[in-house]
């Protein structure tokens, strides 16, 4: 047992209670109890004073494998267009290995967790043929080394450059191979058992760059292995998607059947009244990726709106392709900002400043399936995360706590990340691992595969 005692605050929710100067009782794997004077004799016991609890963030978009693209002038968004950046980039994925696809995940997991990240959905879609099969297996692999809560989405993609996509064809699979895969790892690995640190989601990248009966078989195996469903949505396709099929992404997805409560999509910053009021009556979830609108998107996603309509909303970090800042506590913070940018322009007020936090918690526990994570209460998993305000960067901000991570925003380390009851960050180090030595293993793949 493991015992946090006297926390200055403990958010219990994003917008339920906030206990102040209480303890919270950690058994095995889950929440034991939350209170002022907690006694449990033998526990070990962390001195929380000062320190405001979180429930952990979960991240509903990722691409773990771009974390070796960033920062290069070469791929600056601001000095290529659109399609040269991807003729750019594209041949840039194709080179990768299989080891880089596992030390670039952990490196994307490790900045996660020091920023308070407990459970991370990652979109895997590049399988570059020389790179062999068990590319998801070695992101469950490094998910294990850390402690992170790890939903796998099996990505892949399947119409050639020839009839219109962008992939090339080192990256393209087949409808058959890429649903057989997908097939082999949700027997392999999903786990639907309560607090499960692996589960399995079938998420063909892009109904651009894909064959309609690719979209159509992940529906028929997702429903029959009861796993859920990812792709990117509303990202500047849906004119090219309403050329070439006469509907537009969202109800050309409503068609097959790739829809529903079990399903979430990524990013639908071009979606339109109709099409938000259609995700709402699906049950569609979105995980909205805040900080690549500054670079990729056409205009900023209506949240608002969603909000409004009963959309289930999430948050991700998306590829370091187009956010070079792989923290969901950043995107927090831009994800509220960028609403206010836009606040005069909309016809639906901004939600309030811990609306944001709670999309990051509970809203990605919700698109995730997972009602055992996203919130701090007895029975509840103990995924969770310390911040000591007991610096001059919170003189002042103290008072609201949920409002705190989405209004002033938290730019460096937390001081601990838990995760289904083990302590995967603490005092600036991940106990028993060496960061210096995981990093340095990291670099050396990239610079011998792409320099």
């Amino acid at each position: 047992m493991i015992l946090f005692r006297n926390a200055a605050a403990i958010v219990t929710s994003a917008t339920g209670a906030v206990l102040r100067d209480a303890d919270l009782l950690v058994e095995g794997p889950e929440i034991r109890a939350i209170g002022p004077g907690l006694e449990t004799p033998g526990a070990e016991v962390i001195d929380a004073t000062g320190w405001f609890l979180y429930p952990g963030l979960v991240n509903t978009h990722h691409h773990f494998f771009q974390t070796f693209v960033r920062n290069r002038v070469d791929l600056d968004w601001t000095r290529l267009s659109v399609i040269q950046w991807l003729d750019t980039i594209y041949p840039i994925f194709a080179r990768l290995t299989e080891e880089c696809f596992y030390h670039s995940s952990l490196t994307a997991m490790a900045e996660l967790i020091k920023h308070g990240c407990t459970t991370a959905f990652d979109h895997q879609y590049n399988f570059p043929r020389h790179a062999g099969t068990r590319i998801v297996d070695r992101q469950f692999e490094a998910a294990a080394k850390l402690g992170l809560r790890f939903h796998a989405g099996r990505g892949g993609n399947t119409l050639p450059k020839s009839e219109g996509s962008t992939i090339p064809d080192e990256m393209r699979e087949s409808t058959d191979e890429f649903i057989a895969d997908c097939a082999r790892l949700i027997d392999s690995y999903h786990d639907t058992s309560r607090f499960s640190m692996r589960q399995v989601v079938v998420a063909p990248c892009q109904p651009v760059n894909s064959y309609r009966e690719t979209f159509i078989e992940s529906v028929r195996l997702a429903r029959d292995k009861g796993v859920f469903l990812h792709t990117h949505v509303g990202e500047g396709e849906s004119p090219v998607m309403a050329a070439r099929h006469g509907l537009r992404t969202v109800d050309y997805l409503e068609e097959i059947g790739f829809a529903g409560p079990d399903t979430f999509y990524a990013h639908c910053w071009e979606l339109t009244p109709g099409e938000i009021r259609a995700l709402a009556a699906s049950g569609t979830g979105v995980a909205h990726c805040p900080e690549p609108v500054y670079l990729v998107g056409a205009e900023i996603t209506d949240i608002p709106a969603m909000v409004a309509e009963g959309v289930r909303v999430s948050l991700g970090v998306d590829g370091t392709a187009s956010n070079d800042n792989g923290s969901l506590m950043h995107c927090v913070h831009s994800a509220y900002m960028l609403q206010c940018l836009a606040a005069k322009s909309r016809a639906h007020p901004v939600p309030v400043p811990a609306e944001f936090l709670r999309m990051a918690t509970e809203g990605g526990a919700s698109c995730l399936g997972r009602a055992d994570i996203g919130r701090l209460a007895p029975g509840m998993a103990a995924d969770l995360f310390a911040i000591d305000t007991r610096r001059m960067d919170y003189v002042g901000t103290r008072h609201d706590p949920q409002s705190l991570i989405p209004k002033v925003g938290v730019g460096m380390a937390v001081d601990l990340t838990m995760i289904n009851g083990r302590v995967v960050w603490a005092k600036g180090e991940f106990p028993g691992l060496d960061e210096a030595q995981m990093a340095a293993e990291a670099e050396a793949v990239l610079n011998a595969t792409l320099t």
